[in-house]
């Protein structure tokens, strides 16, 4: 991939964009404040959950689907996407950050890229973050498997950034930690593209500590 679609990426993916990605931790925040992630071996574990059990099994799915949903043009198929994506979260806090995120996405793009389509195609649809990353990308002409592997690099990246700020864990150390999760990440999307699942939930440990994010004492972030 080149040209303007490699260039829409970058600047998709960029720590700049103002997705509002900063304000959550995806309950990061609560396992690290209840002792349940301490150490870099923790934090490895919470990662690969994250990426095998979240990405692999419930976000890449809707992001895939999302995408080739958008490119077909089959809006209620988009929307009937996004209200399962919002209904299989168990946490509230969890529901109300994708959903923040995802329509915060779709509205900086329309502005910023006003030829994109979006507005046409889904009026002032509010969209969880896995349906809205998949639907700005292929607005974007950005291929399938580049829009997989590129939201999870963020959202890989973004728990890396949250642990930073948690955790007693130094750049190095968490960027090799980093890099081996991301060295995963192939193999994961190419089962995502194979199977062509819908999205399917079983994260209860990663759900349970954003359920119980609201009863840390004093937060860095929302959710």
């Amino acid at each position: 991939m080149t040209g303007a679609p490699l260039l829409a990426l970058l600047h998709l993916c960029d720590s700049l964009f103002p997705l509002g990605g900063f304000a959550h931790s995806d309950g990061l925040e609560a396992a690290t404040a209840s002792g349940t992630i301490a150490t870099a071996d923790d934090l490895r574990s919470w990662m690969d959950a994250c990426l095998v059990d979240n990405l692999g099994r419930s976000e890449g799915p809707a992001v895939s689907l999302a995408w080739e949903a958008f490119l077909d043009r089959r809006v209620d198929a988009l929307r009937s996407l996004d209200a399962e994506v919002h209904a299989l979260r168990c946490s509230s806090a969890a529901r109300q950050a994708s959903r923040a995120m995802g329509t915060r996405l779709v509205k900086t793009w329309r502005r910023i890229r006003p030829t994109s389509g979006l507005g046409e195609a889904l009026g002032d649809a509010m969209l969880t973050l896995p349906v809205a990353f998949g639907v700005v990308c292929a607005s974007a002409g950005i291929d399938e498997r580049a829009t997989l592997e590129a939201f999870f690099y963020t959202r890989l990246a973004a728990t890396i950034s949250c642990a930073m700020r948690l955790m007693s864990i130094g750049q190095h150390e968490a960027h090799l930690l980093l890099a081996d999760v991301l060295a995963r990440v192939p193999a994961i999307v190419d089962g995502v593209l194979t199977r062509g699942d819908r999205p399917a939930v079983f994260f209860p440990a990663i759900d349970l500590a954003a359920m119980n994010q609201q009863y840390v004492p004093s937060r860095l972030f929302r959710s």
